[in-house]
């Protein structure tokens, strides 16, 4: 996935870094459902082939959005978290969200999540922004 910029546009500059349907997916495992490895993610519904998880980590991690650590419970894993710049995209998910429930047909169950998000305005995004921090960043 390439990042070459072809306008200033702030829009255009950020969906040519998270404009395919794997990479805010990715983020959203990372901030909701505490994936943190990279066979926790190929887990997911969606069914993102090994290939294209890779490339969308590294330039996750490339764009810092993201960090990779050793894991150090096992040798072989790497541990995935996000940066201050990926939770800051914690609002793009929420009205993602909110948007896909109301227009599209998701889950119950995880479309009242979304809505509720949403309802909550930014003292739930600042709430949940802080838990983020505290788990990733440190």
């Amino acid at each position: 996935m390439s990042t070459r910029e072809k306008s200033g546009c702030p829009i255009n500059l950020s969906l040519e870094l998270l404009g395919d349907r794997w990479t805010l997916l990715i983020i959203r495992d990372l901030a909701f459902a505490g994936k943190r490895h990279f066979r926790e993610f190929l887990q997911s519904d969606e069914g993102i082939s090994s290939r294209t998880l890779a490339e969308r980590l590294q330039t996750l991690q490339d764009e810092g959005i993201l960090t990779r650590s050793d894991d150090p419970s096992h040798g072989l894993k790497a541990i995935y978290r996000l940066t201050e710049a990926g939770i800051d995209l914690l609002p793009v998910l929420a009205t993602l969200g909110a948007w896909g429930s109301k227009h599209r047909q998701a889950d119950d169950h995880l479309a009242r999540i979304a809505e509720g998000l949403a309802a909550g305005g930014e003292p739930a995004l600042d709430r949940i922004k802080a838990a983020l921090r505290a788990e990733h960043v440190g």
